[in-house]
């Protein structure tokens, strides 16, 4: 087996794990939100940042995040303006999904990655946040 070979399958089991622990439940009225902060399991709250991420094969993907709106972001990607709204994850970490056009945003704090709701296969793979 070549190393590019071992390196792609590599990388294809840890994004199966990573969307494996990303699984969704439902998006989260503010009534629910309260009851979950009681003692049901806990969404993560990162300061994670807006602008253009950098992703590999010199893709780019824009995001908006509104500080007044945490359970939704905009992603500008290949020409398309798209909401996301954020769903409770098992993990979780911050998981925005466009059901609609089959779109799934991970965000994490040191790397993103923008995925095929459909055939669960990364559309853009290590995104990071540019800086300057």
């Amino acid at each position: 087996m070549t190393r590019d070979r071992l390196t792609t399958l590599c990388t294809l089991n840890a994004f199966c794990m990573l969307l494996a622990a990303c699984a969704t439940t439902s998006p989260q009225p503010s009534a629910v939100n309260a009851a979950r902060q009681q003692g049901a399991r806990s969404q993560l709250k990162l300061n994670l940042a807006s602008g253009v991420y950098r992703c590999e094969e010199n893709q780019r993907i824009e995001i908006e995040r509104d500080p007044r709106q945490t359970n939704a972001i905009t992603l500008n990607w290949q020409g398309h303006r798209r909401t996301l709204q954020r769903y409770d994850s098992e993990s979780g970490l911050p998981r925005y999904e466009d059901r609609e056009n089959g779109l799934l945003w991970i965000d994490l704090p040191w790397k993103s990655v923008l995925m095929d709701l459909h055939n669960e296969r990364p559309l853009a793979n290590e995104c990071k946040a540019a800086r300057g």
